[in-house]
């Protein structure tokens, strides 16, 4: 995935330390993901290139549109409990950036044009 923009580049980041985090412990995974993890990230790298937000994206916790499906968002959930409290040994300047960034506020949903 080619995101240029910095914001949504280290939010691809976090998430596939997580992602390869999680899926090292609960699936025994090596280098590569496996079929399932793979899957899910694939699917959170579509929905981040499309976030309505971009540069101003908030931490999904924070955002009022909820772009996941329910199936998908709860995985992330679990996904983010098991790898979250891993991510300040493994990766310390993305988990800080990231708990940074929840304290952004949430940007005014832009309206479209007609």
């Amino acid at each position: 995935m080619a995101l240029t923009k910095q914001r949504l580049a280290r939010e691809h980041r976090t998430l596939t330390a997580m992602v390869r985090i999680y899926c090292r412990r609960e699936h025994g995974g090596g280098a590569e993901l496996c079929a399932e993890c793979r899957t899910l990230l694939d699917y959170a790298e579509g929905r981040l290139e499309r976030c309505v937000f971009q540069e101003e994206k908030p931490t999904c916790a924070k955002c009022p549109v909820h772009c996941y499906a329910a199936t998908q968002r709860e995985r992330v959930k679990v996904i983010m409990r098991v790898a979250g409290p891993k991510m300040l040994w493994r990766h310390p300047i993305l988990a800080a950036r990231h708990m940074l960034d929840g304290f952004r506020p949430v940007p005014p949903l832009k309206k479209p044009k007609d």
